[in-house]
């Protein structure tokens, strides 16, 4: 007798309760092409692990999505809009508060255009799947890689140099369309997001103090996104938004945070003027920067002049703010400070 794969089915059952709560037990074995018996185990199991429920009798039974729920689409990139797939194949599908519905279109549609405009790739996935916690959604393309696109388009070398400038925001390789926001804001949205491509990874964490970190990349062609939000979070897109702004109160993207952690390991510290040149770069596009030194227990003093004196002197209107400065760095930071 044959056998459906939960798994398998597990990627469009939920649109399929809520277009066949009646006869889903036919449409699955049709599309399956199994025995309707088949189909009635595969459905009672998945009863059993909370991705449907059912209603009604037993010989009339009436089945309607659960508390996990997914829906899973590839589309060709040439030609698609962000916003359709959205509206049309996920939205209706799911239960999210206002707040998490609203970080989740954002989000979706911002890593859904990027795909389309910066990719060069041929198609896409997109999954969105909840869960009783969260809200996960999984966006990958066939293309070149982002890291690959950005060492090109600003002549950088190294991946991680492409991920400390994404993560200060406002970087994009199409100015004309685009501010370089999407990427950024929707890692702040996030409890959880994971950058993969060109065979290199980076993680942020909302909890973890120190920001970006390394992590374990996929061997796969083209960019990965992860992205999962708490069904119970605080944030709302409106804050998220307005945090980054001068005083916090307006939509203006005037602020931003530079994680050093990023471009430090075992082997390499900051010492260099070479690297605070790197930090400092695109800074003078924003009001204030923040430093974040979280994770570096020491700095050389050529980095520290390069970027705290140098650098401030250079643009006096300007706000450098370091911050978790462990007392070397801070002890640094001020000998430079005092002497300028």
């Amino acid at each position: 007798m044959a056998r459906l794969d939960i798994n398998t089915l597990t990627l469009w059952i939920t649109p399929a309760a809520l277009d066949h709560p009646t006869d889903l037990a036919d449409h699955v074995a049709a599309k399956m092409k199994v025995t309707r018996r088949t189909a009635n185990k595969a459905l009672t199991r998945l009863v059993e692990l909370q991705w449907l429920v059912r209603e009604g009798s037993r010989s009339k039974p009436r089945y309607r999505p659960g508390l996990l729920r997914q829906v899973a689409r590839t589309y060709p990139l040439a030609g698609l809009e962000e916003d359709l797939p959205w509206v049309r194949d996920f939205a209706p599908y799911f239960n999210l508060p206002r707040e998490v519905h609203r970080m989740a279109q954002h989000a979706f549609c911002e890593l859904l255009n990027n795909a389309i405009d910066h990719s060069e790739g041929t198609a896409v996935t997109v999954s969105l799947r909840q869960t009783p916690s969260h809200v996960q959604l999984l966006v990958s393309d066939d293309g070149r890689g982002v890291f690959d696109k950005i060492n090109e388009a600003f002549s950088l070398e190294d991946p991680t140099l492409a991920m400390l400038e994404l993560s200060k925001g406002k970087l994009t390789s199409q100015p004309q369309r685009h501010t370089g926001r999407g990427l950024f804001f929707t890692s702040k949205l996030a409890d959880v997001f994971d950058l993969h491509a060109n065979e290199r990874a980076f993680q942020r964490r909302e909890w973890d103090a120190a920001g970006w970190t390394p992590g374990r990349a996929l061997k796969r062609q083209g960019t990965s996104i992860f992205a999962a939000i708490a069904l119970d979070t605080t944030r709302t897109l409106d804050g998220v938004l307005r945090a980054y702004s001068a005083d916090g109160h307006g939509m203006a993207f005037e602020r931003t945070v530079v994680p050093l952690r990023l471009i430090t390991s075992t082997l390499a510290g900051l010492e260099s003027r070479a690297q605070a040149r790197r930090v400092a770069a695109r800074l003078n596009q924003f009001r204030r920067a923040e430093v974040d030194f979280a994770g570096v227990p020491n700095i050389g003093h050529g980095f520290a002049d390069e970027l705290f004196r140098v650098f401030a002197s250079q643009q006096p209107e300007f706000e450098l703010v370091p911050v978790n400065m462990s007392p070397d760095v801070a002890t640094m930071v001020q000998s430079i400070r005092c002497a300028a």
